[in-house]
């Protein structure tokens, strides 16, 4: 019997105490959620971690003798963690660290930043910007000679979080050519086009939020580094280009012209050696290169499309070159949009010889409307035939990065420009 009500009364003990601790850790919760909740929310915020991406470098936009038209400029914001310096080094090195870094900003003086890193160190804040003005890469190195600095990122704390600048050498020459991409990841031009092969790979590191909303890179040997990506060499001529720019700029203002291209083309190899485009800029005057007019809006039928269309009409029609065409005043309308010929009033009654020769847009649209307009399927075979549609079978640098490896090789290695016309 003494043995039963010893067992009944352990058992009602342990009950007792799991009931106890079942009790006390709903009450924690409670007090978390209720009178601690924001306390320890604002500790995970001031200690949360995230992988963040870390940008690779953009590779370089060469012309056809290795210029630089565009590349990235590294430069840099410096931070420091105090804390991890060595006590005697730190008092050794403080004041001519803090003289150095006043000289380099020359912003605030020697004093204020010495006390910023004091207050830092003493609080244990691991991590502080001393300044966010950029540095360039001379800065860097020679910042890293400088007290404290010198003992590197482990010992002297020391960190340069490396941030890339768009850099072109030429300025805006061609400048909607080469193109450019936003914080969207919208743009134009070569930029745009080939932004898979120069974007590269980018990496991924720790990082940890701290007071403030900053967030400190953690190097804990998980981090991912970033590949550079791709350089693009291109057929543009720079001296080529600074010619084809003033000569259209030139011509434009001398003609009062709302908008100009010129596209400089070495017939022997195909390769494009300048690209200009103009629009008038009608808040601050001038012109600017905002508009790639060499494959986007609707124009008049250019020379060479006018070659196309006199052979169809001669393989397909019986008409003569001696025969005449009336060219009207120089102007013909078809649907909404008025087709016009470069000399005003136009060139009235020609021969078909004379309209070709001064490339008239209204006379031989009314040639090709008169002979296919009620076939234009016939027409179109005809131009078809002369491979017009079809790609040149060079990148566009839309596709994705791995299975263009191998022929993004071949364009480095040909030399060539391949532009995809829809997006420049």
């Amino acid at each position: 019997m003494n043995i039963r009500r010893s067992i009944i009364l352990r058992v009602r003990v342990a009950f007792l105490i799991i009931t106890a601790f079942a009790l006390a850790a709903v009450s924690k919760i409670v007090i978390l959620q209720n009178d601690e909740g924001g306390k320890w929310a604002k500790i995970s915020e001031e200690v949360d971690f995230e992988y963040k991406t870390v940008k690779a470098t953009r590779g370089n936009i060469y012309s056809d003798n290795g210029s630089l038209l565009a590349t990235s400029v590294p430069s840099y914001i410096v931070a420091m963690d105090p804390t991890i310096v060595e006590p005697t080094l730190y008092k050794r090195g403080i004041d001519s660290l803090a003289w150095m870094l006043s000289r380099q900003y020359n912003d605030q003086s020697k004093e204020y930043y010495k006390r910023k890193i004091n207050e830092a160190r003493l609080s244990g804040k691991k991590y502080i910007i001393l300044n966010r003005k950029q540095i360039d890469y001379p800065d860097k190195k020679a910042m890293k000679t400088w007290p404290i600095f010198r003992e590197g990122r482990n010992k002297g704390g020391v960190i340069f979080e490396k941030v890339d600048r768009r850099y072109r050498p030429f300025s805006y020459l061609g400048h909607r050519t080469i193109g450019f991409m936003n914080t969207n990841n919208e743009g134009a031009g070569i930029e745009y086009s080939f932004d898979e092969q120069l974007a590269g790979m980018d990496g991924k590191a720790l990082y940890q939020k701290i007071a403030g909303g900053n967030w400190m890179p953690i190097f804990d040997g998980s981090e991912v580094k970033p590949m550079e990506g791709y350089d693009v060499h291109t057929t543009i001529n720079v001296n080529i280009q600074d010619v084809a720019e003033s000569a259209l700029n030139h011509a434009m203002n001398d003609h009062d012209a709302d908008y100009g291209c010129v596209v400089v083309m070495e017939v022997e190899s195909g390769e494009i050696k300048a690209m200009s485009n103009l629009t008038r800029n009608t808040k601050n005057g001038g012109y600017r290169d905002i508009f790639n007019y060499a494959v986007q809006g609707l124009g008049d039928p250019g020379s060479t499309f006018k070659t196309a269309s006199m052979i169809a009409l001669l393989e397909d029609t019986r008409i003569n070159l001696a025969d005449s065409i009336n060219t009207g005043d120089g102007t013909i309308k078809y649907y909404n949009h008025t087709m016009r010929d470069h000399v005003e009033g136009g060139h009235g009654t020609i021969p078909i010889s004379h309209a070709f020769e001064v490339s008239s847009n209204v006379a031989i649209s009314k040639l090709v409307n008169n002979h296919f307009g009620s076939q234009p399927e016939k027409f179109i075979e005809y131009i078809n035939s002369f491979r017009s549609f079809q790609t040149t079978g060079i990148p566009d640098g839309r596709r994705s990065h791995a299975k263009n490896q191998a022929s993004f090789r071949q364009i480095m290695e040909w030399n060539h420009t391949s532009v995809d016309v829809d997006r420049l």
